[in-house]
């Protein structure tokens, strides 16, 4: 039961987090009218925040392999909690990128440390389950953060902007506690041996695995970054919608990547179970997810209807949670005992692909005028995706025999 309650734990904390996290996305234009400047300004601001997570991945990954999850994980969810509650303190350009940067490099610990978390508790084959639990709460967060954003701005809200980043930073300090107090530890730091021996970080950048393993991860996270950064101004420059409606509608694709992850994390494992083939399972099974994606979002290029833009975007989101869970499991089987330094350099690529995204687009629409160009771009990432997984195929952990 202790590796069920672990779960539990992690997935409340990725909704909080992703709650936090997408918190800009709804106001982004109240807020440049507010602070004085443009959706190229806000598109950096949205593109920083990944660029900073990305860069602390490695560094937040290691503390987590050094310490453990459990006190890695307590310490980062109060740092990123009082960081979003002093975000509305931003007056300008510069104090609001510079404060949503600091937030982002807080964040940039959980995933490391809840992946680290899941590979100590639960075996091969419930290890995709357990990845897409995850993946199904930040979904979860993410749906309900556009909603919920949207009624507290809305004109008729109760709140602020600024009053809504001081609300969120409340249930990441309230997890952090019960996390302290509730949570079993399923690891302990680095063991003696395994911490004398060097880790040759060189690998990190040239292994060719790895690097698959980090492309696939760039381009799905550049293309998901659409949901949790401009898809409501889509909606509202795009189909005429306002602040309201467009956060109803963009609660939509989360919503859909709830199901997604759950099918995929219980589809991988059976898969595994059946025919005891890892790539068929993990790769075969995220390969044939992503040529989905592409194909879907291409349709909704050519839709002009907002709700069935909304439900092919959704349909979308489905399958790429679903085939990201398998990137989840490769890290895990391929991270051996270094599992947190792993995955955080995967989710630094994905990260660095996530700050690109929002940013490209923002210049994209401040030179053309033409919002429907995120669409294509949104399409073709998941295209060159599905390639690097029909490529990929670790086939040992990959820092065994490097004592």
């Amino acid at each position: 039961m202790s590796r069920y309650l672990m779960l539990a734990l992690l997935c409340l904390a990725a909704v909080v987090a992703y709650v936090q996290r997408t918190a800009i996305a709804v106001p982004a234009k109240t807020i440049e009218a507010e602070l004085g400047f443009g959706p190229d300004d806000m598109g950096l601001v949205m593109a920083v925040w990944f660029w900073v997570y990305a860069a602390f991945q490695v560094p937040s990954g290691w503390v987590a392999d050094r310490l453990g999850s459990k006190p890695a994980l307590i310490v980062f969810a109060v740092a990123w909690s009082l960081l979003t509650g002093v975000v509305g303190l931003a007056t300008g350009f510069v104090g609001l990128l510079v404060l949503w940067g600091l937030m982002g490099a807080a964040q940039a610990g959980i995933f490391p440390c809840s992946t680290k978390a899941i590979g100590a508790t639960f075996p091969p084959t419930g290890q995709a389950f357990a990845s897409g639990m995850l993946a199904c709460s930040m979904a979860l967060g993410g749906a309900l953060s556009p909603k919920l954003t949207g009624l507290l701005v809305a004109p008729d809200g109760p709140l602020s902007w600024q009053q809504v980043f001081a609300l969120y930073a409340v249930p990441g300090i309230a997890w952090a506690v019960l996390f302290a107090l509730a949570a079993p530890r399923p690891d302990g730091p680095v063991p003696a041996a395994t911490a004398r021996r060097p880790i040759l970080w060189s690998k990190l950048v040239t292994d060719y695995q790895m690097r698959l393993l980090c492309g696939q991860q760039f381009l799905r996270a550049s293309a998901i970054a659409f949901f949790y950064t401009w898809f409501p101004r889509f909606l509202q420059e795009s189909k005429g919608l306002s602040q309201g409606e467009s956060g109803d509608l963009a609660s939509w694709p989360p919503l859909a990547g709830i199901g997604g992850g759950l099918v995929g994390g219980v589809l991988s494992d059976w898969l595994l179970r059946r025919t005891g083939n890892p790539r068929l399972s993990r790769q075969g099974m995220a390969c044939a997810a992503m040529v989905v994606c592409a194909a879907v979002a291409l349709a909704a290029y050519f839709t002009a209807d907002a709700r069935a833009v909304a439900l092919l975007l959704s349909v979308s989101a489905f399958f790429g949670l679903m085939g990201g869970t398998s990137g989840y499991a490769v890290a895990i089987r391929f991270g051996g005992d270094r599992v947190a330094t792993v995955f955080a350099t995967m989710n630094m690529c994905g990260n660095i692909g996530a700050g690109l995204f929002p940013y490209t687009v923002g210049r994209l629409v401040a030179a053309t005028g033409n919002w429907d160009l995120a669409l294509l771009v949104f399409a073709g990432l998941f295209a060159a995706d599905a390639v690097l997984w029909a490529l990929l195929n670790p086939k040992r952990p990959l820092f065994e025999g490097d004592d």
